[in-house]
């Protein structure tokens, strides 16, 4: 093994992942590693495309979405196309993203004022004298 190179250990290590996830990638397409024997052996292009892949999930992109957007980097227009592609997806997922938050924002709300009702209503409650039977 080189410098250049990391065992699937080593990359679990590196990026906080299993080797089950990187097995996965792999078979999905989406990682590449060179095998000696029974042993994986990633290369600086593994490691930067595995990067891309846990950003892309952190960003709510789906695996496709993400091998796609990946295998446009072998276009012969100095990634330009990888660029505009992943500009255009990347606007979609904020969108999405905020939209969601707006409604986490307003569930949170009226939860807060649910708790506030239950709080003052609970309160009220205490301070009553039990009626005598």
């Amino acid at each position: 093994m080189t410098e250049q190179t990391m065992t699937i250990r080593q990359m679990c290590e590196e990026f906080e992942v299993t080797p089950r996830t990187l097995r996965f990638y792999e078979a999905k397409e989406l990682l590449f590693p060179k095998r000696e024997g029974q042993k994986r052996l990633y290369g600086k292009r593994d490691r930067a495309r595995l990067k891309l892949i846990l950003r892309g999930k952190r960003f709510g992109f789906s695996l496709e979405e993400i091998r796609q957007l990946l295998d446009l980097y072998n276009m012969d227009d100095s990634q330009e196309t990888q660029l505009r592609e992943t500009f255009v997806l990347a606007q979609k997922h904020l969108t999405d993203m905020q939209d969601q938050r707006a409604e986490l924002d307003e569930a949170i709300s009226e939860l807060k004022a649910q708790m506030d009702w239950g709080a003052a209503r609970l309160a009220k409650l205490e301070h009553t004298p039990a009626l005598a039977s």
